[in-house]
């Protein structure tokens, strides 16, 4: 089968996702800024679909060879998830007219891909700032600048590689942790079907982040990903550094979702939490319920309660949420935002490591806070926290920003 410019027009308008503005650079010689064709060579040339000869001409009269002609389609196909409903019916209807060579050259075309997208990398720039203020005694400030790096590495059809990297940075002092790079997560991530299997320093989200948001050392297995039910069973180690030791907490956990419909969903979880070293009787017994209600996508209603077993010793074993939280900041999507309202109440032996920026765990009172796409990938987000100590009633205030470059 022939195909000569046209095809490749097609494909480069497939490719281009709806770009108004194309390369302003004449990519080849043979191709003038006025030509009627111009736009659409320039654009695929940019995409890294197409390469010109080494004389620096495109030659468009010449016959494109069936592997040139299912190399653009391929490349097409892998950007499904960047398109619109109608450009992917064309990929469709390409991959459908060209099937014969995409089969014929399958195996050279997907090397081809995997050499290509093997390795993606992700990542950010942030500042942050936090003023605690626990009255009458304690009043402190910090400034860091985080540099993080996220790469993603495909092994095979099943099975991927993840990692972060973090380095931190304090602006007022003007220096590093030691300049050195942390390594936070390091772990491969199977899928099979509704099953996902993480394995290495992963992270771990418990429900509405109340218990636990941070990395351990285990593995994961979660049964029903995007099902009605779904199921997480995990087992692992945690390391935290307080006041410059590291102290360790085995982490054994359950945590069952139902998800009837997009707009609710609700979920039971159980840890099982020993600080290292320990015998059984020192072992916390965690239970939770939450759920959450969404509203015409743009509102949602989060609601918690969770209760440490192993003992009655109050205020330190309970812990809930209520959070209305309307739209939210999208990197992507320029002047896009969100804003929230909630009150939580967090005690020690319940919230262990507790995703709430504004408020920590032995705290409870109320947190408010919104967040605001100034460009795309330029993100601010501003909480602030009133509320008191459990542990000793006193006031406590805590004001947060962040301003974060994603890449």
């Amino acid at each position: 089968m022939k195909k000569t410019l046209t095809a490749a027009l097609t494909t480069a308008l497939v490719v281009g996702a709806a770009s108004t503005t194309f390369a302003a650079a004449n990519p080849f010689s043979d191709v003038p800024a006025d030509h009627w064709a111009y736009d659409a060579v320039a654009q695929l040339a940019d995409d890294g679909v197409i390469e010109g000869y080494g004389d620096g001409t495109y030659r468009g009269q010449n016959e494109i060879t069936r592997y040139e002609m299912a190399q653009m389609v391929a490349k097409a196909m892998a950007k499904e998830d960047q398109v619109n409903a109608q450009q992917k019916a064309m990929i469709d209807r390409l991959a459908a007219e060209f099937s014969e060579e995409l089969n014929n050259l399958g195996v050279r075309v997907s090397n081809l891909e995997s050499r290509i997208d093997n390795v993606k990398w992700t990542g950010k720039l942030q500042y942050e700032y936090k003023r605690v203020t626990n009255e009458p005694t304690t009043e402190t400030d910090t400034n860091r600048l985080r540099f993080r790096l996220e790469p993603t590495a495909t092994v095979n059809d099943h099975w991927k590689v993840k990692a972060r990297l973090d380095a931190d940075w304090n602006p007022e002092k003007d220096e590093g942790k030691d300049g050195k790079v942390t390594l936070k997560r390091a772990y491969v991530a199977g899928h099979y079907g509704i099953t996902d299997i993480n394995a290495g320093r992963i992270p771990y989200l418990s429900e509405q982040g109340v218990v636990f948001d941070d990395n351990l050392t285990g593995a994961s297995v979660t049964v029903g990903e995007g099902q009605k039910f779904s199921g997480t069973v995990l087992a692992g180690r945690h390391k935290k550094e307080e006041n410059g030791v590291n102290v360790y907490r085995n982490m054994q956990g359950v945590k069952l979702n139902v998800d009837p419909t997009k707009e609710f969903h609700a979920a039971a979880e159980y840890y099982r939490v020993a600080h290292m070293p320990a015998t059984d009787s020192d072992y916390s017994h965690i239970w939770g319920l939450g759920a959450q209600y969404k509203f015409a996508d743009t509102a949602a209603l989060s609601a918690g309660y969770w209760k440490n077993t192993s003992d009655d010793n109050g205020d330190s074993n309970k812990a809930w949420n209520v959070e209305l939280a309307y739209r939210g900041a999208e990197p992507e999507n320029m002047h896009s935002f969100g804003l929230f309202v909630a009150y939580r109440r967090l005690g020690s032996n319940v919230a262990l490591e507790p995703t709430f920026d504004a408020i920590d765990g032995d705290h409870k009172g109320w947190e408010v806070g919104g967040d605001y796409t100034f460009a795309k990938n330029v993100v601010g987000t501003l909480k602030y926290f009133n509320g008191r100590q459990l542990s000793n009633d006193a006031k406590a205030h805590t004001y947060y920003g962040t301003l974060e470059y994603f890449f």
